[in-house]
């Protein structure tokens, strides 16, 4: 028992040094990193992106097929899409892998596991995750002072966007993940989120479900005053189908022309530029405060 004791009491000061350099997920997952990893792969486009933001180009050895930005990001060896190659993956002998939750396959998980790789979690919900997440990242990689110039930005443009869309009456939103069947965002989604940021009011705010479906019935005594139509690469509405909502038109959004596109690329990655996707939203649901008129997104 003794001798435990003596172990334990030896242990303390290693322990104490070790625990600063331990890092929890979003998964709830505990990892130790004795030093900042000098290779990581990133498995999404949002966590490509905090990793370059904070200066962190000469690290990242391998992305998916959808980390586009910034332009760097298109030169680094790929893993896939959202089913990364194991294979891929492990020939680029990362000391560290990035993930959404989504991309936790556990058989990727085994094989890391196994090889003694650390597998980080990253899963914003919220604004404020994105910026606890950047300053997390800023710790891992000792780039503490990067991730705060960066945030401190974030949270600085993100006040004066709030600002302005704070004193006219915040109107009714409908954004369309999808017209048929009418997919929409709801609490629990990121989006959802964004749109009460931007001076909005989610129609679908008491849905219980992060994307659910709704009836054109609930749409027309709802009401929205203005529809959001994601625009990009990889999610979009095209013009055809925004059209068609056109012939809703004892809606409030049809009568006033108030139909407006979103750039998909910013409002779906959780990183650094979701201040970008704020003010296109924030622009589309209150042109007026931003000098921009009454016109609609697009013609």
């Amino acid at each position: 028992m003794k001798r435990r004791q003596q172990g334990i009491l030896t242990g303390m000061p290693f322990m104490t040094h070790v625990s600063s350099r331990a890092f929890v997920d979003d998964a709830g997952r505990r990892i130790y990193l004795a030093k900042p990893p000098a290779r990581v792969v990133s498995l999404a486009p949002s966590i490509t992106e905090m990793l370059f933001a904070i200066g962190l180009d000469e690290q990242i050895v391998g992305v998916t097929e959808f980390c586009d930005f910034p332009a760097a990001a298109k030169s680094k060896a790929k893993v896939g899409y959202s089913n990364p190659s194991a294979e891929a993956l492990i020939a680029l002998h990362p000391e560290l892998v990035l993930a959404p939750r989504d991309f936790l396959r556990p058989d990727l998980q085994v094989k890391l596991e196994q090889l003694k790789i650390p597998l980080f979690v990253l899963e914003a919900q919220t604004v404020e995750d994105i910026l606890l997440q950047i300053h997390t990242l800023g710790k891992m990689f000792e780039k503490v002072s990067a991730a705060n110039e960066v945030t401190q930005n974030m949270r600085q443009r993100i006040a004066e966007i709030r600002r302005k869309v704070e004193t006219p009456p915040a109107r009714r939103v409908l954004y369309v993940l999808n017209s048929q069947p009418l997919i929409t965002v709801g609490p629990g989604s990121f989006i959802h989120q964004m749109i009460g940021l931007a001076g909005g009011v989610n129609i679908a705010a008491q849905a219980g479900m992060a994307y659910p479906k709704l009836s054109m019935e609930a749409v027309l005594k709802d009401d929205p005053e203005v529809l959001i139509f994601p625009s990009g690469e990889v999610e979009t509405v095209p013009r055809s189908e925004q059209q068609q909502w056109r012939r809703w038109d004892s809606l409030s959004a049809v009568k006033q022309q108030r139909f407006h596109e979103v750039s998909s690329n910013l409002l779906n990655r959780p990183g650094p530029r979701v201040v970008e996707a704020l003010e296109q939203l924030a622009r589309a649901i209150h042109p007026e405060v931003f000098g921009s008129g009454e016109s609609a997104g697009h013609p």
